[in-house]
């Protein structure tokens, strides 16, 4: 009798610390499982389909009018350059290639051009975003997601739509009353089209990206 009670005690003490080393299984306590709508809220990425982007639309007048209002200008300067951030608006006649020797202005962001010296990532009047994006969604996508500065996403899909017509207008991409919507914007022909690629195949885990890559 005693020991089947040692046999019953012992079977009850393993069950007891089974159960206790379940229950303090690391979940570090921090954060917690995303919603559905959570994570539909965050999934902004646009392809260059554009069978992401929302209702909305916007010409090259209503941007220029979004430009300011939004302080676009007080960062980029009143004409797309000249200010600390960036060129958006390729100058004419400018060079698009930075001599030798030159200087920064100091505070400018990294990017602007002020001069000969380029920062990396080095935004000049040949490479501005409307000129150099091979899609004009990434214009859309970047706009909607990193701009104004300081107040990311609180633009409308209108006014995005609205400033990139105004970008592509002022770099001669399209005409300043065309119209910018889900529709008509993935078929805007980007100057840059053919200077970049797709991949040839859906990239898969495991599979080197870079032939005879590690």
């Amino acid at each position: 009798m005693g020991s089947r009670s040692s046999a019953l005690l012992v079977v009850i003490v393993v069950l007891a610390m089974c159960q206790i080393g379940s229950a303090q299984s690391p979940t570090y306590g921090v954060g917690r499982a995303p919603t559905a709508e959570e994570m539909r809220a965050w999934d902004i990425s646009i392809s260059p389909t554009g069978k992401e982007l929302p209702q909305g639309r916007g010409t090259a007048k209503e941007g220029a009018q979004v430009y300011v209002q939004k302080g676009c200008a007080g960062c980029h300067g009143a004409t797309g350059s000249g200010g600390r951030a960036p060129i958006l608006i390729s100058r004419k006649g400018a060079s698009s290639e930075a001599p030798a020797n030159s200087t920064s202005s100091p505070g400018a962001m990294p990017g602007m051009q002020m001069g000969p010296l380029c920062l990396s990532p080095c935004i000049s009047d040949s490479t501005v975003m409307a000129l150099h994006s091979p899609y004009p969604t990434v214009m859309w996508d970047y706009i909607n997601r990193g701009m104004p500065i300081n107040k990311e996403g609180t633009l409308t899909p209108n006014e995005v739509y609205s400033l990139v017509a105004f970008l592509l207008f002022k770099n001669g991409v399209i005409q300043e009353d065309e119209v910018l919507d889900a529709q008509s914007l993935p078929k805007v022909k980007m100057p840059n089209r053919e200077g970049f690629a797709l991949p040839p195949e859906e990239w898969k885990h495991g599979r080197p990206r870079l032939q005879g890559y590690p």
